[in-house]
């Protein structure tokens, strides 16, 4: 059990399936999605709670939770294997009178009350697992206690085609917030939440408790408790964003996200370092026949065709007379001979076999390309 008190910790919500990214999320929860060829999603809160001097994460996993557990471990990667505090896999359980499964992301927090109070923390800090950037979360902290909120909300101005994917708010003129709708129909704004909450925790508990009980509550942090508290005038209040922040909930997403590394390969994150599990696999080989531009190649690769505008993770191997433009290629993934891939994401262990052709050029009006772990495109390969 805990010896020390905790002014804040954070939960991470890691267990949605992320239906939206489809075949990618079918086998895998949607924060162990390979990111930037050697990352996955959950590195990148996982870090920043680091780097902003949060040392107890509770990550709360439900859907295909395996591979995350694994990768996450004791958190020794992200400097989270302390004494007291670290990273904490938290699964659903059952306890008297209540079902295992998460039922929303509030109820996700509500069942983890038991890990929370043990830490006795002032602010509860809560996070998504499925977005790419960098934040200092210790400054919002900041911003949160010279404001005096109830609850703070990380926020990031996007087009207005694209505001009822989110939380829209508007505020005042000090930003506190005056109104808010989760993904509207008809969105009156652009202020986009950015899924990252800071709640007083003592406050936070109580609205927990009374959302449990309504059998007419979603359960969820958006559509219910943020509501709620702002019904019953809270002080609420809109930190402003003005980062690098990618939701990569759709496979158009991730594959826009991967090619802004290669516009900008560090995305606004010098010198924060993105932590992560290596691969520990030798160095990348480029053979005499390889042709190689504006790609990022990771460990363990073999390129012996071309590759342009991609990104590679480890193990991939490209064959002679191969082409690869415009992708993202995952790990442990092979394009047989003469094969060419286009505009495409090929998610772990597939094979583009022999000769085949896969997606369509990048710019001619197809769509992007996506298949499945494990695929085999193609005539199978010879043993």
């Amino acid at each position: 059990m805990p010896t020390e008190r905790k002014e804040c910790i954070a939960m991470l919500l890691a267990g949605g399936r992320g239906s939206r990214l489809k075949s990618l999320t079918e086998q895998i929860a949607k924060p162990a999605v390979t990111f930037g060829g050697k990352y996955r999603i959950i590195d990148f809160p996982l870090t920043n709670c680091v780097r902003s001097g949060i040392d107890t994460v509770g990550v709360m996993t439900q859907y295909q939770p395996l591979l995350l557990h694994d990768y996450i471990g004791k958190g020794q990667h992200w400097d989270l294997d302390t004494l007291n505090g670290g990273v904490s896999i938290l699964p659903p359980h059952s306890k008297p009178g209540s079902t295992a499964w998460y039922s929303g992301t509030a109820n996700a927090v509500y069942q983890n009350q038991d890990f929370i109070m043990s830490y006795d923390p002032e602010y509860l800090l809560v996070l998504a697992g499925d977005h790419v950037y960098k934040m200092d979360y210790s400054a919002m902290l900041d911003y949160h206690k010279s404001v005096g909120a109830d609850c703070t909300i990380a926020v990031i101005e996007v087009p207005l085609k694209d505001a009822g994917r989110f939380g829209i708010m508007n505020t005042d003129s000090d930003d506190r917030i005056t109104t808010f709708e989760e993904k509207p129909a008809e969105p009156k704004g652009n202020l986009a939440s950015m899924g990252i909450y800071i709640f007083n925790w003592k406050s936070l508990s109580e609205y927990l408790y009374e959302d449990e009980k309504d059998p007419e509550s979603s359960h969820d942090f958006g559509k219910d408790i943020i509501p709620s508290m702002l019904r019953d005038g809270m002080r609420m209040f809109a930190y402003r964003f003005d980062g690098y922040w990618k939701d990569v909930g759709t496979e158009e997403s991730l594959w826009l996200a991967n090619m802004d590394l290669l516009d900008d390969m560090h995305l606004g994150l010098e010198g924060w370092g993105i932590l992560s599990k290596t691969a520990g696999r030798p160095p990348h080989f480029i053979a005499p026949t390889g042709r190689i531009s504006n790609t990022l190649i990771t460990e363990g690769c073999e390129i012996y065709g071309t590759v342009q505008n991609s990104i590679l993770s480890v193990d991939v191997i490209v064959e002679e007379g191969a082409i690869v433009k415009d992708s993202i290629i995952m790990e442990n993934t092979r394009i047989c001979k003469g094969a060419v891939v286009n505009y495409t994401i090929l998610d772990e262990n597939s094979v583009v076999c022999e000769g085949s052709v896969v997606g369509s050029e990048y710019g001619s009006g197809g769509k992007l390309s996506v298949y499945a772990r494990g695929s085999i495109i193609g005539n199978e390969p010879n043993e």
